[in-house]
C-alpha cells in the first residue's frame, strides 16, 4: 500500500532529485515548454505550479523563496516579470500535460509539459471565442424578433412600390383615371 507516500522519488537520491527538478523548473520557464518523460512532468508539475502561484505576490520574500528552489536568477526574473502577469486571473493549472509516443530506446512514457498560457495553438482559439450565458428560451426569443424584423420591412416596402408604380404612370393614363 502506498499511504503518505506522496513523493515519487524518481530512482534517485533527494539531492540528485531536486537538482533534477530545479533545472526542469528553470528550463520550463524560460522555454515554456519541455519534453520528458510522463513521470518526470508529473512530478514537476507538484514542483513548479507553487512556485508559479507564489510569483504573484512580488515581494522580496516570496522571490527569495523561489530563488531557494530554482537557483537560477534569470528563470526568477522571467517567473516574475512575464509569468506572473499572465497567470494574474488563474487560480491555478497553470501546466499542461500531453502524453506523446513511447520513447524508442526504451520505450518509456513521453509526454511534453508546457505552461498553459503560452500555448498559441489553445489561445487564439480560446481568445476568438466569446462566452455568452445560456438562458432558457432564448433561441424562441431569437427567431420571433427576426420574423417581426421580417415582416415590418415588408411593410416598409410596401408603400414604395405603390409610389414607385404610380410615379412611372404616364400622363395620359392619368388622364383616363379622371375620366
Amino acid at each position: 500500500m502506498r499511504h503518505g507516500k506522496k513523493v515519487n522519488h524518481l530512482g534517485r537520491t533527494d539531492s540528485h532529485r531536486k537538482a533534477m527538478l530545479a533545472n526542469m523548473a528553470t528550463s520550463l520557464i524560460k522555454h515554456k515548454r519541455i519534453t520528458t518523460t510522463l513521470a518526470k512532468a508529473k512530478a514537476l508539475r507538484t514542483y513548479v505550479e507553487p512556485l508559479i502561484t507564489k510569483s504573484k505576490s512580488d515581494t522580496t520574500h516570496s522571490r527569495r523563496t523561489v530563488f531557494a528552489y530554482l537557483k537560477d536568477k534569470e528563470a526568477v526574473t522571467i517567473l516574475f516579470r512575464e509569468v506572473s502577469e499572465k497567470v494574474a486571473t488563474r487560480p491555478g493549472g497553470y501546466t499542461r500535460i500531453i502524453k506523446l509516443e513511447n520513447r524508442l530506446g526504451d520505450n518509456a512514457e513521453m509526454a511534453f509539459i508546457e505552461l498553459v498560457d503560452y500555448n498559441e495553438v489553445y489561445g487564439a482559439k480560446a481568445a476568438a471565442e466569446k462566452k455568452t450565458t445560456r438562458r432558457r428560451g432564448g433561441a424562441k426569443k431569437k427567431a420571433t424578433e427576426v420574423a417581426v424584423e421580417a415582416t415590418e420591412e415588408v411593410k416598409a416596402e410596401e408603400p414604395a412600390v405603390a409610389e414607385e408604380a404610380s410615379a412611372t404612370e404616364t400622363p395620359a393614363t392619368e388622364e383616363k383615371k379622371e375620366d
